[in-house]
């Protein structure tokens, strides 16, 4: 790195930036050890940098700045990090960490690649986390986002392409900073072949392709030759790692595995510093230590995974459409019926026998881009009044005339709203409407329940009225 020209702060200010770096406690904060801030300060002083210059340059005030390195959770933009860089002298890797931890701390694909985008929400919740490391994967354990925690700890999250099976099986890296390699190289092959196992009807291209890299290293291979056992996930494992950020000491931690709504079938990690001592039999949490290397999941466990894993693209399905709801819910105004049809997009499904069951001057149409009902409405000659709603309103309004029509055009139509309403993947769509079936037998043993206490009979006699008059 080459250091800009030393900067000559007072007396004063240093002493006032070395009070700034403590606490009211009069303590260390943890800003100065470890993430983001700790970066930044490690950068300026070490080109000699004060805090008002490091703050003119990214235009913000001092405070503000003494904040940041103190480990106050911020963004800069593109252009305040170029600022920033180019102050203190920074060099390409340099630039690189402080692009990466700033312009979305993501190393995504484009979402032609097939990656999911990361919600603010979620990148807010990762930065939240701080100290504790944390990080959001997809379903192959590709690395999509993390907070400034996780890349102090582990700089392996910030390669292009960064994986955590890949890392943890055949980076050699992995295996000093795992204490035990083998138990947990056992561990992740265990998830490796539920992984297999619970998508074994799909035809998972990556999840092979992952699956043979690893196994080209010879211990992992002997590892999935003599391995019978599967696992889910390391959430709640309890287990020690050494950490290069703080100087190779062995700390152990505790993952957590959650998975978020907005992102049902990614994995959203956070890793929690647990004290423990060295020597007992016994963790941090008081179980067994190393318990976790014996557990296994059964053939059940992989059923309701499959099932999870169905209920959360139908739950994805849904969160989708509540994102939508407020543009969904904005009326417009057009001149001709055919173009508000137009705004169904060009695979748009008319609806002519329901919309002539709505009444005079209805134009329906299934949007099967947006999976929404383009319902246009004649308000006068030349105005057409268009919302888009959502199919299960429709099928609300019409579900008393199904069989209003002899030719069984309505049902069919129904039938085509039912399916835009449902998840897009088959199989998420069958567990779907599984869902709603056992909802439905549920209400209406209830509702026949209450039936026969109103009447004060029992079931058959309400099924048999003729039971009831001969009793």
């Amino acid at each position: 790195m080459i250091a800009s020209e030393p900067d000559q702060p007072d007396s004063n200010n240093a002493a006032d930036e070395e009070i700034a770096g403590k606490g009211d406690s009069g303590q260390q904060l943890a800003g100065h050890y470890m993430g983001f801030g700790a970066r930044l300060r490690r950068w300026r002083k070490s080109a000699r940098v004060n805090q008002l210059r490091a703050a003119k340059a990214l235009g913000m005030s001092e405070r503000t700045y003494r904040k940041i390195e103190q480990g106050a959770t911020s963004r800069l933009t593109r252009a305040q990090c170029d600022s920033f860089a180019t102050l203190v002298g920074l060099d390409r890797d340099e630039r690189h960490a402080l692009l990466l931890y700033n312009i979305g701390s993501s190393l995504a694909q484009s979402s032609d690649a097939g990656q999911p985008s990361v919600p603010p929400s979620v990148r807010l919740l990762l930065d939240r986390q701080m100290p504790s490391p944390a990080y959001l994967c997809d379903k192959h354990w590709n690395i999509l986002a993390f907070n400034a925690a996780m890349a102090e700890w582990w700089t392996w999250v910030m390669r292009p392409g960064a994986n955590l099976i890949r890392w943890a099986l055949t980076d050699p890296e992995a295996r000093f900073h795992y204490q035990d390699w083998d138990k947990h190289a056992s561990a992740y092959v265990k998830m490796l072949k539920f992984a297999e196992a619970s998508r074994e009807r799909e035809n998972d291209e990556q999840l092979h392709r992952l699956i043979a890299d690893v196994k080209k290293d010879p211990d992992v291979r002997h590892i999935w030759e003599t391995e019978n056992d599967m696992g889910e996930t390391r959430d709640g494992h309890v287990f020690r790692m050494n950490v290069p950020a703080l100087g190779w000491e062995t700390v152990e931690v505790v993952s957590h595995v959650q998975y978020p709504a907005s992102l049902p079938e990614c994995r959203f990690v956070v890793i929690t510093w647990v004290e423990g001592d060295e020597d007992d039999e016994r963790d941090a949490l008081g179980g067994i230590r190393n318990a976790w290397a014996a557990t296994t999941a059964s053939q059940e466990d992989v059923e309701s995974a499959q099932r999870h894993a169905q209920n959360r693209a139908a739950e994805d399905a849904a969160t989708r459409w509540r994102q939508e709801a407020a543009r969904l819910g904005a009326r417009t105004v057009v001149a001709t019926a055919e173009e508000a049809q137009a705004q169904a997009g060009p695979n748009g499904i008319p609806l002519p026998v329901i919309s002539d069951i709505l009444g005079p001057g209805a134009r329906l149409t299934i949007s099967t881009v947006m999976r929404t009902v383009v319902w246009a409405v004649k308000e006068a000659a030349g105005t057409w009044s268009v919302t888009h709603v959502s199919p299960a309103t429709v099928i609300a309004r019409t579900a008393q005339s199904v069989g209003a029509t002899e030719d069984g055009a309505c049902l069919e139509e129904v039938r085509q709203l039912v399916r835009a309403a449902l998840p897009t993947d088959p199989s998420a769509a069958a567990a779907r409407i599984g869902q709603i079936l056992d909802e439905r037998e549920t209400e209406i043993g209830v509702l026949r329940d209450v039936l026969h206490s109103i009447l004060g009979s029992t079931p058959e006699e309400t099924e048999n009225p003729e039971m009831r008059h001969q009793s």
